[in-house]
C-alpha cells in the first residue's frame, strides 16, 4: 500500500482517495499488517471512505489480522454507522475471526452481543440496513 493511500484513508479524504482511484491505485492495497484502505476506515469511523471504496468496488470481506474483517473493525471500535454502510453494500455477517481469544470462532454479530450494543445486534441480526 503507498503511504499516501493509507493516509488518506486513515484521515478520511475522500477527495484524494479519489484522485487516487482515478490515477491507479489499487483499491484493495493492504498495509503492513494486511490491512485494506476499506479496513482503515471503518477502523477510523470514516464514513464517508467507506461509502467511497464500497461504491467503487473494494472487496468487503478482506480479513487481515485474527481473521477480521471491516465490518468487525467497525462493530470493535463502536462505529454502527459504518456497521450499517457495510451490511448495506452486501458485508459478509458470517465471516469467523480467528487466533485471538476474543475473536476466535466470532462472527460481527457476536462481537456486537459482547459490546452490549443493541443497536448494531439489530442491525446484523436482522440485516436492516436502512
Amino acid at each position: 500500500m503507498r503511504p499516501e493511500w493509507e493516509v488518506a484513508a486513515r484521515r478520511g479524504s475522500v477527495e484524494a482517495l479519489a484522485w487516487q482511484l482515478a490515477e491507479g491505485a489499487d483499491i484493495d492495497a493492504r498495509d503492513r499488517h494486511g490491512q485494506t484502505a476499506l479496513m482503515l476506515a471503518a477502523i477510523a469511523g470514516r464514513g464517508e471512505v467507506v461509502a467511497l471504496l464500497s461504491a467503487r468496488g473494494a472487496a468487503l470481506d478482506v480479513t487481515a489480522k485474527y481473521g477480521l474483517s471491516a465490518l468487525m473493525l467497525a462493530v470493535i471500535r463502536g462505529h454502527t454507522e459504518i456497521v450499517r454502510r457495510l451490511v448495506a453494500a452486501g458485508a459478509d455477517r458470517n465471516l469467523l475471526g480467528t487466533g485471538a481469544p476474543g475473536f476466535s470462532g466470532k462472527t460481527a454479530l457476536d462481537l456486537a452481543v459482547a459490546r452490549g450494543d443493541a443497536e448494531q445486534v439489530a442491525i446484523l441480526g436482522a440485516g436492516d440496513a436502512a
